[in-house]
């Protein structure tokens, strides 16, 4: 168990550098008595020292080296040779440089929390004459089930009733409730929307549909790999490489003063700030567009992605019931008929109904209160609205077995077999009307999709819980290049596996259904607008507008911060490369290198931030 804060250490760290410093400096200004400045310094670099010495063993242990060996091969060099207050200089630029590290790659804890709270707790098991309530776990196969309306289906199974309305937006994606019959698949997770029915389990609790995409989640967040700093890319060549030109330069002068200053003015610390530094300012300029990125790994990670994948459903569409069609009888008026639909959709719970009063507010329409309102779940319901007798809902409920009009005919043939919601709407009597009500495509999906094939992203691909014909039309309406259609979330996560073998591969989703597949990612964005909690938590990045143009954005923002960062690092690079040079020859002593050394760091900082001004992201 790790019992040590080592983000504190390392700030501990800084601020016994930072006062060892300041103190000799004191001493050394003033005088003290028979303190000497080089003993204060030496005493408050040797913690560095050690917890460095410490970590580089350990990394060493893992097969990981990086360049801050130097940093301690030139601190350690500095105090044998009685160098202390080069020493201390480069024990604060070191320690400064990891906890800014620490602060950049702070990331949100990520855990599970909201998929845990909503699995199914309990379940209603009929028992002969009893109906008991018991724990979910308790449940097995073959026991027979109630469901309450608006209740959660504990496991999956199958329907006994002759029909069940399902809202299965947590699992599929998908916006509208869907009709099952006697015999049907059942889902956990997924919400009763109509009547109270029965059901006969088919899987245990901890086998069930909820549970697993739990587990998925938790798979694919723990076989992640861990951020590793842009400055070891370096340490193979930079390491041996310094090391040889201060033995070089020591043995041509026979100084081994010499060798240190060219140890000092090459520690790594523009490697060591300027990537942290850029990462900050670019997480900075992605939360004032929106875009909320957690830790400085999302943002390397979006910053190389070569292959997007989406879900279709509430990402690359609306993802709700949007009206797309009206069909009219003639001598009515289209306004007039909303509002008397709306009226009356104010007395009911059905998923529809928000979306027809937003629509009729949205047109400025006069809403009045139904009376005499009779639901009739999973079909539909009618009152009066005005004196007007209205009844609106399924085509069995308002017209049942009658021929339906001519005008309405075309409508019908229209959207046969399509994955729509057609609401007809009878008024005194006769049929006035029929809406139609589908998902439609965000109105920045193509903006954002040419902005990401402008960024590099050379392959997209949808994924869908809908059917083929479906998810075509939108995929040829977008420009995608590869569509898989009827996905559960397994098949999701199996096809970002597949796509991640080819490339750097962002996912990007909004439901439930989707945090798989999300955290599976090299890269998960959520749009987080919705609400869509277990998503953001299975996510690397957030977005919070309910807009698709900030994916594309956050992208072009990661992609200038890597640039920036790597410019900072070659100029760091180069610079102390001079720096090396001029010591070798003797032209700078160990204070001067380190101090020189600072002047390099404020440089490369200082372009750094850059990442912090760019306007042409601002919302």
């Amino acid at each position: 168990m790790r019992v040590l804060n080592e983000p504190l250490l390392r700030r501990a760290l800084l601020g016994l550098a930072l006062v060892g410093l300041a103190v000799g400096l004191g001493v050394w200004r003033f005088g003290h008595g028979e303190v000497e400045p080089r003993l204060i310094w030496a005493a408050a670099t040797i913690p560095v020292v050690t917890v460095l010495a410490l970590s580089i063993i350990r990394d060493f242990w893992i097969g990981r080296l990086g360049v801050d060996a130097i940093a301690l091969i030139s601190m350690s060099a500095a105090l044998v040779l009685g160098e202390a207050l080069a020493a201390i200089v480069v024990a604060i630029m070191y320690a400064g440089g990891t906890v800014l590290e620490d602060f950049a790659r702070g990331r949100a804890e990520r855990n599970l929390t909201a998929l845990a709270d909503r699995s199914p707790r309990v379940a209603h098991r009929s028992g002969g004459d009893r109906l008991d309530t018991v724990p979910v776990e308790q449940i097995a196969v073959g026991d027979a089930l109630l469901v309450r309306a608006g209740e959660l289906i504990p496991v999956d199974g199958l329907l006994t009733d002759p029909l069940a309305l399902i809202d299965e937006s947590t699992v599929t994606g998908e916006p509208l409730p869907e009709r099952r019959r006697e015999g049907d698949v059942l889902r956990s997770g997924t919400v009763n929307a109509g009547e109270a029915f029965s059901m006969r389990a088919t899987a245990a609790a901890a086998q069930s549909t909820y549970a697993t995409i739990v587990r998925m989640v938790a798979a694919a967040q723990t076989a992640k790999a861990p951020f590793i700093r842009v400055a070891d890319r370096f340490a193979i060549f930079m390491l041996p490489a310094t090391l040889m030109i201060a033995g070089l330069a020591w043995y041509s002068s026979g100084d081994p003063i010499r060798a240190l200053a060219v140890l000092v003015v090459v520690t790594p610390c523009p490697l060591i700030l300027a990537a942290p530094v850029a990462f900050i300012g670019g997480i900075s300029r992605a939360a004032r567009a929106g875009v909320i990125m957690k830790g400085s790994a999302a943002l390397e990670a979006l910053a190389n992605v070569r292959i997007a994948v989406f879900d279709k459903t509430g990402t690359l569409t609306l993802g709700g019931a949007e009206l797309i069609d009206i069909d009219i009888a003639p001598g009515r008026n289209a306004d007039e008929l909303l509002r008397l639909l709306a009226s009356l959709e104010q007395a009911s719970h059905h998923v529809i109904g928000d979306s027809i009063i937003r629509l009729a507010r949205e047109k400025g329409l006069s809403l009045s209160h139904p009376e005499n309102v009779r639901e009739v779940r999973g079909s539909g319901l009618q009152g009066i609205v005005d004196g007007t007798p209205v009844r609106a809902g399924s085509r069995s409920l308002v017209v049942g077995d009658q021929q339906l009009p001519g005008w309405s005919a075309g409508g019908e043939a229209r959207y046969s077999g399509q994955p729509v919601l057609r609401v007809f709407v009878a008024a005194d009597g006769r049929l006035a009307g029929v809406f139609t009500f589908g998902d439609s495509l965000r109105g920045d999906a193509r903006e954002m999709i040419r902005s990401l094939r402008s960024a590099g992203v050379s392959h997209l691909v949808m994924l869908t819980g809908d059917d083929t014909g479906t998810a075509a039309r939108v995929a040829s309406a977008l420009g995608i290049d590869c569509v898989i259609a009827d996905a559960s979330p397994a098949d999701k996560v199996a096809a970002v596996e597949a796509e991640k073998r080819h490339g750097t591969t962002m996912m990007v989703g909004d439901g439930i259904n989707d945090a798989p597949a999300l955290a599976t990612a090299t890269v998960g964005v959520a749009l987080g607008a919705r609400g869509a909690t277990a998503s953001s938590e299975a996510a690397d990045v957030i977005v919070l507008p309910n807009r698709l143009r900030p994916v594309a954005d956050a992208v072009s923002i990661a992609q200038r911060t890597r640039a920036i960062a790597m410019q900072s690092i070659v100029a760091g690079l180069v610079l102390s490369g001079g720096g090396m040079i001029a010591a070798a020859f003797g032209f700078i002593t160990p204070v001067a290198g380190a101090l020189l050394q600072e002047l390099i760091d404020v440089a490369v900082i200082l372009n750094a931030l850059r990442t912090l001004h760019d306007k042409g992201f601002e919302y």
